[in-house]
């Protein structure tokens, strides 16, 4: 039985997938392309929201930087007078029903990356695998006019007006196949029909945005009033625990802080319990935002949450608003609406 790192090295270590997973991959890609076809075809409906709706996904499995952009592209559009919501599915969470987060929301209920985001931009946020009633439930509770759906690229019963693909300019698409023989979810020439390919770190491509993500506080999980730069730690050594789907690019960000981490990778979205962080020592604990959120019940006085900002360029931002506004225009004219 393989493992989550078993198909990591399979995937981007140049280990050769076996033929049974070939086969899969086949099997997938079938049914992948079937699936979209009747949509394409209208066979199969897609549903329109009043607003202007912009999706933010990958074609890769796991984590390319999605949640950091949705966090940036709702404080842009905000600075530039849009009142943005998100919707997400929910990831890891137990709800089934889609539903509006509040300030106390749960990762077990709502998964970590929907509370992520909601602490970060107290942006009105609602999590469901139905992402078209996600959006209806937020709609109807909250003042918004453009919803920001993070995760939703393949999501296709929802119709989108901008289209936004996040990829890892470090190992791009690793071995190229499709799951589970390969990471994607959608053949590489889905990207030629998404509005925007975004390249987090590594070295962009053309017509490529280039996303860059900067760190320098690290927050205190038991107190968050409490903050320090992140060079504070430097020339020392400390945990670094990264439950995310590239932990070493968080093992790289605390190195480059002057920091000694010792490494402790978890598979992407682990559900953090207080003995996977008793290392036996009191050294500092560095962790991500993202798996900060699941450890808030246990936290101790030396566990410290990194959080990162997505940095992004003036002209791709002012690019989306411009057609956000083209998409509003038209959602204002039924008759013309498509």
């Amino acid at each position: 039985m393989l493992n989550e790192r078993d198909f990591q090295t399979i995937w981007y270590g140049g280990r050769e997938p076996s033929w049974l997973l070939k086969g899969l991959a086949a099997i997938y890609g079938v049914i992948s392309s079937m699936r979209r076809n009747l949509y394409a075809s209208g066979l199969l409906a897609r549903e329109r929201l009043p607003v202007p709706v912009v999706v933010v996904g990958n074609i890769n499995v796991g984590g390319t930087g999605k949640t950091p952009l949705v966090i940036a592209l709702v404080q842009a559009l905000r600075e530039r007078g849009w009142n943005p919501g998100v919707i997400t599915r929910g990831y890891t969470g137990n709800a089934r029903g889609a539903f509006v987060l509040d300030a106390h929301c749960s990762p077990l209920v709502a998964g970590e990356e929907a509370c992520m985001i909601l602490r970060r931009t107290q942006a009105p946020t609602a999590v469901g695998r139905d992402r078209v009633a996600a959006g209806r439930v937020l709609l109807n509770a909250a003042s918004v006019d453009v919803l920001i759906a993070d995760d939703g690229l393949q999501h296709l019963r929802l119709r989108r007006d901008v289209e936004i693909c996040v990829i890892d300019g470090a190992r791009r698409f690793g071995n190229g196949r499709l799951l589970p023989a390969g990471p994607l979810r959608e053949p590489v020439s889905r990207l030629a029909n998404v509005d925007f390919r975004v390249c987090n770190g590594g070295i962009a491509q053309q017509g490529e945005v280039v996303m860059t993500l900067a760190g320098e506080t690290a927050v205190s999980l038991k107190d968050p009033s409490q903050a320090r730069p992140l060079r504070d730690f430097a020339g020392r050594r400390a945990h670094g625990v990264a439950g995310i789907g590239n932990p070493g690019r968080f093992f790289a960000q605390l190195r480059a802080a002057g920091i000694d981490p010792i490494e402790h990778p978890f598979d992407d979205h682990f559900p953090f319990a207080a003995k996977d962080l008793d290392f036996g020592d009191e050294l500092p604990v560095l962790m991500t935002e993202k798996d900060a959120v699941k450890c808030l019940a246990f936290a101790q006085a030396r566990y410290w949450s990194v959080p990162i900002r997505a940095q992004l360029p003036e002209t791709f931002l002012d690019d989306l608003v411009g057609r956000l506004k083209q998409h509003r225009q038209r959602l204002a004219a039924p008759s013309r609406a498509d």
